[in-house]
């Protein structure tokens, strides 16, 4: 006993110093930009009460501007413009000064750089379809909200365990659909999801049902056709029809 006695307990490891931002130039980006500080919840809040995050991807940026002014009349709250449409931070820009109650963000954003130039332009959400940590870290304390994308379990929890407040599940339709959600749930059913990629006005209340925080809507709001006639009260009527399915109207 007097052996066991005499053994010295290792010293408890000093306390982490707070994380600091690795890259300056996103931090440089969200600290010009207008956003207030409580954005990031703001957006989380917004999109588990919507339940729909539109997702707008045109062939240029008119077009983008009148199609999502025509979603955002439609009722949709949450709306974010893919990177891959001509002009997509300029019509950003626009919409951030039209509708500054509206939680506006950018999509298919792949590295710090396309972060850094969503957030100048004033988005208060950033999406990717994959989890590019870089962003993850930078942001995860500040003022905008980042999605990132996960597929599997592993990516889920490494996705949760690096910071992020909320994870997409992508490509949801080819991984299961709403059952694929469902699995998902079970072990990580503290993990808010957005489900993403396929699903129809028709299909998103069995995704959340399911247990999605939200659902992403893109050809189900912005309907290829009226796209092309630039049928902008279509439009309007699909927002209109899936803002009612994510307020459980269309049980």
């Amino acid at each position: 006993m007097a052996a066991v006695s005499a053994l010295s307990l290792p010293s408890p490891p000093p306390p982490r110093s707070p994380r600091t931002l690795a890259y300056p130039a996103l931090r440089a980006a969200r600290a010009s930009s207008s956003t207030p500080s409580s954005t990031g919840p703001e957006a989380l809040v917004e999109i588990e009460k919507s339940r729909v995050i539109a997702c707008l991807r045109a062939e240029d940026g008119l077009l983008a501007m009148e199609a999502a002014r025509a979603a955002l009349r439609g009722g949709v709250s949450v709306l974010e413009v893919a990177t891959t449409t001509p002009g997509a931070l300029e019509v950003v820009k626009g919409l951030v000064r039209e509708y500054p109650s509206s939680t506006i963000g950018v999509g298919t954003i792949l590295d710090a750089r396309d972060a850094k130039e969503a957030v100048h332009a004033g988005a208060k959400l950033l999406m990717s379809p994959c989890t590019v940590m870089e962003i993850l870290r930078d942001v995860q304390d500040g003022d905008v909200l980042y999605i990132p994308g996960v597929m599997t379990p592993t990516e889920v929890l490494c996705a949760t365990n690096a910071g992020a407040k909320i994870v997409k599940v992508y490509p949801v339709s080819t991984l299961g659909g709403e059952k694929y959600i469902s699995a998902l749930k079970k072990p990580f059913f503290h993990v808010p999801m957005v489900a993403s990629q396929g699903i129809t006005i028709d299909s998103m209340r069995r995704y959340i049902e399911g247990g999605a925080a939200a659902v992403v809507l893109s050809d189900a709001i912005f309907e290829k056709e009226a796209m092309k006639q630039r049928n902008f009260d279509a439009i309007c009527r699909l927002a209109k029809l899936a803002t009612l399915q994510g307020c459980g109207g269309g049980k």
